[in-house]
């Protein structure tokens, strides 16, 4: 149980990289964050080949289909919100394909688990209406985007922004604790995935609060 709670750490850890490191990286240069897929990619395949450090290549493989996603969406497609989950879902089938042989479970399920988070928090700007204010953001300047945050900040803080944010965050939680009560890695990678999605979205939430 001590490694699934490591494995459980460097996934919840994973999914805020792309968030905090990616995103500022793909803004001023997309083609390195593009290629530095190629880098997770060597260093997962290097790490599964070590006994010992497996599950940590395992992992690293499922985590560089999410930096590649993001790597392509907010490096050159960021403007169009309605492309996001397609883009997100780039590695879908092969993870898919991986689970049913019963390879690469751990960085599989990672990525779904990461996937499934991102698919809830899309949901959630559809269902209140904030695709508009994410298109607009995307093609704004920055010093101009404090008016669309406190807009954004409002719907999110109107009772049926809250009411949907209670369902969806409801959801994260059952399908993460859920995942938790297995005692396998790929489990515990998956529940991590989505659990700290409701962290990172609690930090957006915050900084556009304070924007």
């Amino acid at each position: 149980m001590s490694q699934a709670w490591w494995v459980f750490a460097a996934a919840s850890f994973l999914v805020s990289v792309p968030v905090f490191v990616q995103a500022p990286l793909v803004r001023l240069m997309p083609m390195v964050s593009l290629v530095m897929t190629a880098g997770w990619v060597w260093l997962g395949v290097t790490l599964m080949q070590r006994p010992k450090t497996q599950v940590w290549g395992d992992l690293l493989l499922g985590f560089s289909w999410s930096w590649l996603a993001g790597s392509i969406y907010w490096g050159w497609l960021r403007w169009e919100p309605t492309i996001h989950l397609p883009i997100e879902a780039i590695g879908l089938p092969f993870a898919l394909w991986c689970v049913w042989r019963g390879w690469g479970l751990v960085g599989n399920l990672f990525y779904l688990g990461s996937l499934f988070g991102t698919v809830v928090t899309d949901l959630y700007f559809y269902i209140v209406d904030l695709i508009p204010h994410w298109r607009s953001l995307m093609q704004v300047d920055p010093a101009l985007a404090t008016p669309i945050f406190q807009s954004a900040i409002a719907i999110v803080n109107s009772p049926w922004g809250i009411s949907w944010s209670f369902v969806l965050v409801a959801i994260l939680l059952v399908v993460g604790l859920s995942a938790l009560r297995s005692r396998t890695l790929h489990w515990w990678a998956f529940g991590g995935a989505v659990l700290s999605t409701i962290l990172v979205d609690s930090l957006f939430w915050l900084a556009a609060s304070m924007a």
